[in-house]
């Protein structure tokens, strides 16, 4: 990372500081952005609990999340492959026919 610099990112009100390219910057922002609001959301049902549990706990959230759209991805990937096999056989199919 030689182009890196420090990006002072705020999550539930406490400033971080994260090197990253300039290229990554937009996106560490909408990352830092996202854990700030979802950290809120978790602090706000869990009153009482202290920080440690409030990320545990968001973590546990964001990854459950992110298993789910990876299964769906998944699903989606499997479904679209065998509807292009389907395709490519139908058209196998039209060609042998157009050759006799």
């Amino acid at each position: 990372m030689s182009d890196a610099e420090a990006v002072a990112v705020n999550i539930l009100d406490r400033e971080f500081l994260v090197a990253c390219t300039p290229e990554e910057r937009p996106g560490l922002i909408a990352a830092a952005a996202h854990l700030d609001q979802k950290m809120r959301e978790v602090r706000a049902r869990t009153r009482g609990a202290g920080i440690e549990r409030v990320a545990i706990l968001t973590a546990l959230n964001i990854t459950h999340e992110l298993l789910g759209l990876q299964r769906e991805t998944d699903e989606n990937a499997k479904r679209l492959a065998q509807q292009m096999q389907a395709l490519h056989a139908k058209l196998e199919g039209a060609f042998a026919l157009s050759l006799q």
